[in-house]
């Protein structure tokens, strides 16, 4: 037997189901609106929330870095050493989030899978919430703790797992999202850094969605519930808002001295080049100097929010500029998103596994970048997209 013919088997039943997709290619920066497969359309599919991907201040340090550094980093850090450059990005992000270390690592992702099984051990415990992003989940199945899930957003069932269980453990982890990716809801931090200081747990946050976003100039959802140096893990991407590539841990220093010793991307892995560090350094700088990006950002998702909501669609429970088109039916979800990309919107569609069966979803991601023009434009093709597959009225 063919050995792809598990493989092949596998891909028509994603044809059959209605979910088999393309990648499209954008030829082209991702802004506002794109070049993707030749074709102008406005993008509402892009993470990069406050549209300094394609920033120039961004790009001529990239650049600048370039020329003096070189295109990468050379090694794993541990063994070829830091360029200052990345040492100076640590400490204006350290700065930036108001915490007293931060340690960067080569993608939010890898943040996750290093940070969780270096600061847990057999005999504790993680206590994560039930919708938490797929890399706390491999971070958490890499660790040799014991695990619980709480329901989403539900303090409730926190508070009955750490009263039945906190004791038996040397120490205890609660780790949660602070801006859920899927739906755009905030996690309910405060009352969650009560029960762990009741039951002296650690706080750990993967705040991907909120830095950039929530927070004092987009310092995130910690800053957001004013709890600066009450959670002990704070991850946070630089490929998001930032606009760039990397993750990072805001932390305590001698977490992050241990973290140097024994996060296996950190160990094993070359670190972030130089012109991603350089550019991510010019991005905390204009958070530093202005609100304006976050201002407009919100602007725009209010806006948008408003005219989904008037034309009869389901957008869930989202606080954030993550706006989700709730279809629910997978196979729909994904005509609706290509029924947009004809109508000139590019929205992906999202269905399991990244959300539960019967929840698909076209992810509405807004950008500060966005005109008022592109904005009525791309509701005006979700009216009709919408009409033509009887999913609105």
């Amino acid at each position: 037997m063919d050995k792809l013919t598990y493989f092949h088997e596998k891909v028509e039943e994603l044809k059959d189901a209605g979910v088999y997709r393309v990648l499209p290619v954008n030829y082209g920066p991702c802004a506002n609106v794109i070049n993707l497969n030749n074709r102008k359309v406005v993008n509402l599919s892009s993470n990069n929330y406050l549209g300094l991907a394609d920033h120039p201040r961004l790009k001529e340090a990239a650049k600048k870095a370039i020329d003096k550094y070189g295109i990468g980093a050379g090694s794993v850090r541990t063994i070829v050493g830091n360029q200052d450059i990345l040492e100076e990005l640590e400490r204006e992000l350290a700065k930036f989030k108001r915490e007293e270390a931060v340690v960067c690592f080569q993608s939010g992702l890898n943040c996750n899978l290093g940070v969780i099984p270096a600061i847990t051990e057999k005999g504790d415990l993680i206590i994560s919430d039930e919708l938490n992003h797929a890399s706390i989940i491999d971070g958490v199945r890499l660790s040799r703790a014991d695990k619980a899930i709480f329901r989403h957003a539900d303090t409730e069932h926190l508070a009955e797992i750490l009263a039945e269980k906190a004791e038996q453990y040397k120490r205890v982890f609660i780790i949660t999202d602070g801006v859920f990716s899927m739906d755009g809801d905030i996690a309910p931090l405060p009352e969650i850094v009560e029960l762990a200081e009741k039951y002296n747990a650690y706080v750990y946050v993967d705040d991907a969605h909120g830095s950039g976003v929530l927070g004092e100039g987009g310092r995130g959802t910690i800053d957001h519930f004013h709890l600066n140096g009450r959670v002990d893990f704070i991850v946070g991407t630089l490929s998001k808002a930032i606009g760039v590539i990397g993750g990072y841990l805001a932390t305590k220093t001698k977490v992050k001295e241990w973290l140097l010793h024994r996060a296996r991307p950190l160990l094993f892995s070359t670190a972030l080049p130089p012109a991603a560090i350089a550019a991510t350094i010019e991005a905390v700088k204009i958070l530093s100097e202005s609100e304006a990006l976050t201002e407009k950002l919100w602007d725009n998702a209010a806006y948008f929010k408003k005219g989904l909501k008037d034309l009869g669609f389901n957008t869930g429970q989202s606080k954030t500029p993550i706006t989700p088109v709730i279809i629910g039916d997978e196979a729909l979800t994904m005509k609706f998103s290509q029924q947009l990309l004809e109508e000139g919107v590019f929205v992906s569609g999202i269905v399991f596994p990244t959300v539960p069966p019967g929840t698909g979803r076209c992810r509405v991601m807004l950008s500060a970048s966005h005109t008022k023009e592109d904005l009525d434009f791309a509701l005006n093709a979700f009216s009709a997209a919408g009409r033509k597959l009887k999913i609105i009225k």
